[in-house]
């Protein structure tokens, strides 16, 4: 069964390099393999959603910049529709320059995030939810993410956030929200241990939470129920994007089992991303279920 997924928030071009090691200050370094991809949490997410095979939408802001050319071409490969929030902007898309150490499989990360580029809730296409089976919000277009969790919600469409870290709406945002799946650096405010953090979500009436720590054992708590998820010990090439694909593949799979079923699964899916370099490139390798 096809479903259709809305994936809000941040789009960016990724330069992705592998490499030895991180350059030292006034070092120059040649790369050992290069690629180029589309970028940023809610657009990984949605290209590994519609790998597993549904329809993906990327709510975002785009434009019109040429180097727009190499996002939207490498979204069309993997048949990603994009709902431009400024299609006509001529600022440059934020770029991502990543350097992945070949025999850790970590990265380093220069970026610019969507916080000069951020959207108005006007700017929201007619519309978007029709057909739509599941939202995921990574924070990055908070306004725009708002107003869709809102909608969402009415019409009983089930709300992901990707909560990789805490950004100012959250606050807002979260009463909205169904699944919250977060990174272990995500710390909302006044909460300095993993406890606090699931006792401010439940707080707000979320019934679904996890919380990912690498290659390390997932926990959540879920109907009142606490545990923990072992993730597949892997011998890691490349780490890169493994968390938002890690949500992809969760948005695919908890929309037909149960929420720590889909916790597993995606985990699955998240160590094998990370058995190939950058963030495609397993999906060339690994058949699609």
């Amino acid at each position: 069964m096809t479903n259709n997924g809305l994936f809000v928030g941040l789009v960016t071009l990724d330069l992705i390099y592998l490499a030895d090691s991180a350059p030292l200050n006034n070092q120059k370094i040649v790369a050992n393999d290069y690629t180029v991809a589309a970028g940023g949490p809610a657009t990984n997410a949605a290209v590994t959603f519609s790998y597993l095979g549904n329809q993906s939408t990327v709510l975002g802001i785009v434009g019109s910049h040429p180097m727009t050319q190499l996002i939207k071409g490498d979204l069309a490969n993997y048949q990603i529709a994009i709902a431009d929030l400024d299609p006509t902007t001529e600022i440059a898309p934020p770029v991502s320059s990543i350097i992945v150490t070949q025999t850790t499989g970590e990265r380093a990360v220069v970026s610019i995030n969507a916080a000069k580029t951020q959207a108005l809730s006007v700017s929201i296409p007619p519309n978007i939810l029709q057909k739509t089976d599941i939202v995921l919000i990574d924070g990055h277009q908070m306004a725009v993410g708002f107003i869709q969790a809102q909608m969402a919600k009415a019409q009983k469409i089930p709300v992901v956030i990707d909560g990789g870290s805490w950004k100012p709406g959250f606050e807002e945002l979260l009463h909205q929200v169904d699944y919250a799946i977060c990174s272990a650096n995500f710390h909302p405010p006044g909460c300095d241990t993993e406890q606090e953090v699931f006792a401010y979500l439940y707080k707000l009436g979320i019934p679904h939470i996890a919380i990912t720590h690498g290659e390390k054992s997932i926990t959540y708590l879920s109907s009142n129920k606490t545990g923990t998820i072992n993730v597949p010990t892997i011998e890691a090439v490349d780490t890169l994007g493994a968390g938002d694909i890690f949500h992809g593949a969760f948005c695919h799979y908890i929309l037909q089992e149960s929420f720590t079923d889909a916790l597993k699964q995606a985990a699955n899916i998240a160590a094998n991303s990370c058995q190939f370099f950058g963030t495609r490139r397993w999906m060339q390798r690994i058949s699609s279920p």
